[in-house]
């Protein structure tokens, strides 16, 4: 007998409907490659992606979702280090097709493991205050697309 999801706290809803965004992200990247889009077109929107979604995504994270658990727990050590290669990857220009590849892959991993493994231990750890307190500090804006170029379509 599997045991049954934990379900996700209301103040972390917000942070997984962003997650949802990654995923579309990673889809959208895979859509435009099997069209075979311009890497060019495919970059400029992961760019705006990260810039305006993914940075402060991470930041939230870093700043007030992570330290829930603390820096040495092993699944943040792990969460940071995602982090830092996808930053990498979002900003390196030597190679856009294999960079763009390996965001589409790792975002799709990253989110994932946050989902299935991290947040349910941070949800566990947390207590009402910390929620509260991030439920506070995150009001959700509702997602806006770019949609001035629909490569994925």
């Amino acid at each position: 007998m599997t045991p049954k999801p934990l379900k996700r706290h209301k103040a972390l809803q917000p942070l997984s409907r962003e997650h949802h965004q990654g995923l579309l992200l990673s889809w959208k990247i895979r859509s435009g490659f099997s069209k075979n889009i311009e890497v060019e077109r495919i970059k400029t929107y992961a760019d705006w992606f990260y810039e305006n979604h993914l940075i402060p995504h991470f930041e939230l994270e870093e700043t007030h979702i992570f330290p829930i658990l603390n820096e040495d727990h092993e699944l943040i050590k792990r969460a940071l280090a995602d982090h830092r290669r996808l930053k990498r990857l979002f900003t390196d220009d030597e190679d856009t097709l294999k960079s763009l590849h390996k965001i589409e892959e790792e975002l799709e991993q990253h989110i994932r493991f946050e989902e299935r493994v991290l947040f349910p231990e941070i949800q566990k750890a947390a207590t009402e205050d910390q929620l509260a307190l991030i439920a506070d500090i995150h009001h959700e804006e509702g997602f806006v697309d770019k949609l001035d170029d629909e490569f994925w379509r």
